[in-house]
């Protein structure tokens, strides 16, 4: 029977031959990931065995290093429940980074895998052809025990993108037009596919998996291209690999085409995402006082690399703070040794350990009332990076460090007459 990547991974998952959308399914976990600050609302105390500690991993990134006591209790927890059931994948302190991050670097989900994990944001994993979904608590604990959960099968909407993504164009903006353009898709897989997918990056592809949550979306899958497989073949050399792509006949609930040539740099204004995209020089007037670039979307070497090209022999502009958070110790290690980290640095950007910190409003970069941010993250609803009072813009990398120069909302093209200092 003809079936879309989704149908195909939880088939494969459930060992059915195959499944067709609505079905309600009991599939296999591959890989379940528990974060540091499920430790303080999820009694893992209570754990008698966990079903395969290999198929366990837990990553410090929440509130790392601890910013209170509480949170310091949580890393105690962590370490006690992995020392005593046998969890050898913990990403500890000074091996950790943002959970999606350390999950793409580490290998930790692979081609036709389920991966299950209490952030939201773990659609991130479907760029490396994986049916990744953020689940409560309790469901984690009890997968922990059991190896096992239910989905139901959603219909998949697929975008073909065709042309060729400008050099310009980071994932943010492509997902920005789609969910500017396309709105929610509530109850829904979204696939990605067509010609102009080879122009895509792994980096972008994240960037976009990342932000499926954002619009609803079950899930949200990549194909098993060669993009897919080289990167599989980098990070998780010799891995058991289940790669699934959909049939030519397919059943979708819609098809939408991207033309990648026609993209320009997006901002999504505060609120939400959903149909609230428009295009960078709309809102040329919209003055900043925070800049931030980091978070499982946006905190990949690749953006870093971006923000340091704009960034280079400039400076933050007067009343401005840019705060940079690479997504992991590996990135932010990496960003050290190809002068990253000190070309931000000497433009007056602050760059901060690996954490989730500033992107859901905790520790790193906390706003104020009043204040205005433009962010390369995760979300810009009301009151998620500080006060309620605060606004929130969405916006590539490489426009958030040009913001941050200009002292508005700008894109990097306003820099390109400047002679850097």
């Amino acid at each position: 029977m003809p079936s879309t990547i989704i149908e195909k991974i939880l088939a494969r998952a459930a060992g059915l031959e195959s499944v067709r959308p609505d079905d309600v399914v009991t599939c296999e976990v591959d890989m379940t990931v528990i974060i540091d600050v499920q430790f303080g609302v999820t009694p893992f105390e209570d754990v008698v065995k966990v079903h395969n500690p290999d198929a366990v991993a837990i990553v410090m990134d929440h509130a790392v290093p601890a910013p209170t006591v509480r949170d310091a209790g949580h890393g105690v927890a962590a370490r006690k429940f992995a020392a005593e059931h046998g969890v050898e994948k913990f990403f500890d302190v000074g091996r950790h980074g943002i959970v999606h991050q350390v999950i793409a670097e580490q290998g930790l989900a692979v081609p036709g895998s389920v991966v299950a994990c209490t952030d939201s944001h773990t659609c991130a994993a479907g760029a490396v052809n994986s049916a990744a979904r953020g689940l409560g608590p309790a469901e984690i604990l009890q997968i922990v025990c059991t190896g096992k959960t239910w989905h139901r099968v959603p219909p998949t909407i697929k975008y073909e993108l065709v042309g060729t993504k400008p050099d310009h164009i980071n994932g943010k903006d492509i997902f920005l037009a789609i969910a500017g353009k396309y709105g929610d898709a509530t109850d829904h897989a979204i696939e990605f596919g067509g010609p102009g997918l080879d122009t895509v990056p792994m980096s972008d592809r994240r960037t976009i998996a990342t932000q499926g949550a954002e619009i609803g979306a079950d899930f949200t899958v990549f194909p098993a291209d060669e993009v897919c497989l080289e990167y599989m073949a980098d990070t998780a050399p010799g891995a058991a690999l289940h790669s699934q792509n959909a049939d030519d006949d397919a059943q979708y609930a819609d098809v939408r085409v991207i033309n990648l040539d026609e993209l320009e740099p997006m901002v999504a204004e505060p609120g939400t995402v959903i149909n609230n995209a428009d295009p960078v020089s709309s809102l040329a007037t919209v003055g900043i006082h925070q800049a931030f670039i980091g978070s499982c979307a946006n905190g990949q070497i690749a953006d870093l690399e971006v923000a340091a090209q704009v960034m280079k022999g400039r400076r933050v502009a007067p009343g401005v703070r840019m705060i940079v958070t690479p997504a992991s110790q590996q990135v932010y290690l990496e960003a050290v040794q190809r002068g990253y980290v000190a070309t931000l640095i000497e433009s007056g950007a602050v760059v901060t350990n690996s954490t989730c910190g500033a992107c859901f409003g905790y520790h790193m970069g906390v706003l104020a009332p009043g204040e205005v941010c433009i962010t390369a993250s995760t979300r810009n609803f009301r009151g998620r990076m500080g006060s309620t009072e605060a606004s929130v813009y969405m916006a590539s990398p490489a426009t958030v460090a040009a913001s941050a120069v200009l002292g508005r909302i700008g894109s990097p093209q306003e820099l390109s007459n400047e002679v850097p200092a």
